[in-house]
């Protein structure tokens, strides 16, 4: 008989501070470990022999390309794993499977139109993300391999969603951990060992995706999983895949729309600050989104226990569960927030060594991320209408935030104040609280409702 529910958890009954605690952990693990392996890959190149800082700073050019890249699988990852999470508890196991078959076959579809298209239009967008005629060239070297392994990019992080929906977080730590692993092992094989410097670093990180999206395929069609890709559910149907690909805008404009910040923060502080500056806003979008990402994993792991419940119309663990994330989520950001604006230089120093950017940076950090005590508030309110399955309301906030608040505040907020550079950098905080109240505003009006939907239904079923 097959299981309803997967052996390392019970979504619907076990205590919710277990649960939290079960899934959230191994899904913050992964995100650091993720951002540590490629803070690593990054370590090797800049120590090739001569080359080290042309090569880095022609991967560096890179990183936005790939950000949209991946962003693509999070559109049917985060946007199919939900769905599937909510039928699992309304105990449609089936209609769960159907929805892993269709995202399985739209991530390699992806897969191939994505290839296809990075391979044809690489040097433009390289230049376009800050390529220069002595970076181009390692730039291009490594994005042509990496572009081949576009199809383990979209399968490791699409499928892994779908593993962490059923509640399986040690196997979805796995998936990335596997990766990881092997990428700190072949890169130094790769790059010094078979003197193949940047194109090695990419045959690592490909072949180490490789081996992710094998392990992640392996479990989704072996017998412990509690939903299988199946050949029968990988037809294509619009009715299945759409309501996916509309809850998917949301994690998709977030990933996506940070090559578009990259390029308008970087453009405004060249014009008033120059180099130095530019330097600043890299260290500290390196800063923030790193500390971000134990929120990233609180919300990942508290997603399968709304979903579900939300699913079974139990509305007493889905507001037990939403209050737990948003307890632990705004404690976690103002310890960050203290950290932050009692000791930047910490956080500075991580990066850099030298005098004159450390004085800058640590000036900047502490106005950056002002409004980060507020973000706890933001990411676990927006996270649970993904869970809900909410996708009109998670899509407009994801846009609310960077492009019709953040974007428009860079390139305004100079022109009306005497210091250009501190009005770049207090975009962030300022867009950070408009943001916050929004969607608190927001989710308090839809909680509210959906509250009362799941006991009617509940009482209903009941009768």
């Amino acid at each position: 008989m097959k299981l309803e529910m997967s052996k390392e958890v019970d979504l619907g009954n076990e205590p919710i501070g277990h649960l939290l605690f079960v899934l959230a952990a191994p899904a913050i693990t992964s995100q650091v470990v993720n951002a540590l392996y490629n803070v690593v890959d990054r370590m090797y190149i800049g120590h090739i022999p001569e080359i080290g800082a042309a090569a880095l700073t022609g991967v560096g050019v890179c990183f936005p390309l790939i950000m949209i890249i991946s962003a693509f699988a999070a559109l049917m990852g985060m946007g199919g794993a939900p769905r599937a999470s909510i039928l699992m508890g309304k105990k449609d196991n089936e209609g769960a499977e159907k929805i892993l078959g269709n995202c399985f076959s739209a991530l390699f579809i992806i897969s191939i139109v994505l290839t296809a298209l990075v391979l044809l239009f690489k040097r433009p967008l390289l230049f376009l993300f800050g390529a220069s005629s002595n970076t181009i060239g390692y730039a291009d070297s490594y994005m042509s391999i990496y572009a081949i392994g576009t199809i383990f990019v979209q399968m490791t992080l699409g499928l892994n969603a779908f593993i962490s929906a059923q509640g399986f977080s040690k196997i979805s730590m796995l998936t990335v951990i596997i990766g990881a692993i092997t990428n700190i092992v072949l890169d130094p094989i790769f790059i010094f060992g078979f003197d193949m410097g940047v194109q090695g670093a990419a045959i690592a990180t490909v072949l180490s995706q490789a081996f992710s999206t094998v392990w992640a395929f392996r479990f989704l069609t072996g017998k412990h999983t509690v939903l299988r890709l199946k050949k029968e559910n990988f037809k294509i149907k619009w009715n299945i895949l759409m309501p996916c690909i509309g809850l998917g805008v949301a994690p998709f404009i977030m990933q996506a729309t940070e090559s578009v910040l990259v390029l308008c923060f970087n453009s405004s502080l060249l014009k008033y600050g120059g180099d130095l500056a530019v330097g600043a806003m890299t260290i500290l979008s390196s800063i923030m989104q790193f500390a971000m990402l134990p929120l990233q994993g609180l919300t990942q792991g508290g997603q399968p226990i709304i979903s579900y419940n939300y699913g079974a119309n139990n509305a007493y663990r889905v507001r037990k569960g939403f209050r737990l994330i948003l307890a632990s989520c705004l404690i976690y950001a103002a310890i960050l927030w203290l950290a932050v604006e009692l000791a930047p230089g910490a956080f500075v120093a991580v990066f850099t060594n030298d005098l004159q950017l450390m004085k800058l940076t640590k000036w900047a950090l502490r106005i950056y991320m002002a409004g980060s005590v507020l973000m706890g508030a933001q990411i676990a309110c927006q996270q649970t209408f993904i869970a809900f399955g909410n996708s009109k309301i998670s899509a407009f906030l994801a846009m609310f935030r960077k492009i019709i608040v953040l974007i428009p505040l860079i390139f305004i907020l100079p022109l009306i104040m005497e210091d250009n550079v501190m009005a770049v950098f207090l975009a962030e905080p300022i867009a950070d609280t408009i943001a916050v109240l929004t969607t608190v505003i927001l989710f308090g009006i839809d909680f509210k409702k959906l509250l009362e939907n799941m006991k009617n239904k509940k009482e209903t079923q009941n009768t």
